[in-house]
């Protein structure tokens, strides 16, 4: 088995953070979103990280710095959206110039996974295609998402449904699967028309008669495609405490809910609440509510609330 990771988005959505880097490279919780993946995946499984041509070079740093020696990296040729493959349009590329005939654990790289892994591919049964599914609490937050609807034995999928506006079922996928050598020539097929529907090759396995499998966890699971999102995932982890990273520092300070401050960050005299900072920031005499802040920012006696800051923003009171 081989482990593919799309991380060849542009992220748009989280502007300006990922106006420099891919969205599995932001920091959550003290390490990149895609590490949180990576880590958990056996050893012995090797890792293919599949990337876009603009934020090559800040992949390869972070492969370096990061002792990713199992990990390869695949540039697609893209510099903006519109010059995509496509997330399925990737993994068929890569099978086909690659001759892949291992069966494929497919990950996004831009969802947080606190369910193991490791139990997916021990519910792996060689030749049928699993999903990783999240049981939503709420049935109705699975309008947002595209739904599995499960048969009735619980482990086989037996329709699919996109965003729905009266959902059948609060499982939702996660974005992590198996796909089995046996039908890679279907995903290659089905990439030639729907290059960007990587949900759907699923729904062209039931149209094949290929049965699909779930497996259901309720531990969290984020996509993170948004602000909110990505304050909700850091909640989620750090909890109502204070994540320092190396050399960073925060005295005098009153935090609430989660904040983690990156590596050399220092804050002094402010008040945080539901804040992450990335490296080599400096807060002083600021009252910060659910902000994020890019790296070589610089603040003194501001009040933010619901803010992303750009990279070397420096904002002071007159």
């Amino acid at each position: 088995m081989r482990a593919f990771i799309l991380a060849g988005g542009f992220a748009t959505r989280l502007w300006p953070l990922t106006e420099k880097r891919a969205k599995p490279l932001l920091p959550l919780a003290g390490k990149p979103l895609v590490d949180h993946l990576i880590d958990q995946l056996p050893k012995e499984i090797p890792v293919t990280v599949s990337i876009n041509a603009a934020f090559a070079e800040s992949f390869e740093r972070w492969k370096t710095t990061n002792s990713h020696s199992r990990v390869e990296i695949v540039v697609e040729e893209a510099r903006k959206d519109t010059e995509k493959l496509g997330a399925l349009g990737a993994v068929a590329q890569w099978v086909t110039e690659r001759k892949i005939d291992d069966d494929i654990l497919l990950l996004t790289g831009d969802n947080y996974c606190g369910f193991p892994i490791n139990d997916v591919l021990a519910a792996y049964q060689p030749g049928t295609p699993i999903i990783a599914a999240h049981a939503l609490s709420d049935i109705a937050m699975a309008s947002a998402f595209g739904t599995i609807i499960p048969a009735t034995d619980g482990k086989t999928v037996q329709a699919f449904e996109e965003k729905p506006a009266l959902p059948k079922s609060a499982l939702v996928s996660t974005g992590i699967s198996i796909i089995p050598s046996r039908h890679l020539a279907v995903l290659v097929d089905y990439a030639k028309t729907k290059p960007d529907n990587i949900g759907g090759i699923f729904e062209e396995f039931l149209r094949r008669s290929i049965a699909v499998e779930y497996r259901a966890f309720t531990e969290p699971w984020f996509d993170i495609g948004s602000f909110e999102a990505y304050l909700e995932a850091t909640r989620a982890i750090v909890g109502e405490h204070v994540h320092l990273g190396q050399e960073a520092i925060c005295v005098t300070t009153k935090t609430e809910g989660s904040v983690v401050l990156g590596n050399r960050s220092s804050v002094r005299n402010s008040t945080l609440e539901n804040v992450i900072l990335f490296e080599d920031c400096t807060v002083e005499d600021c009252v910060l509510s659910d902000c994020i802040i890019d790296d070589h920012c610089n603040l003194k006696g501001i009040d933010l609330s619901k803010q992303m800051l750009r990279e070397g923003t420096v904002l002071r009171k007159a």
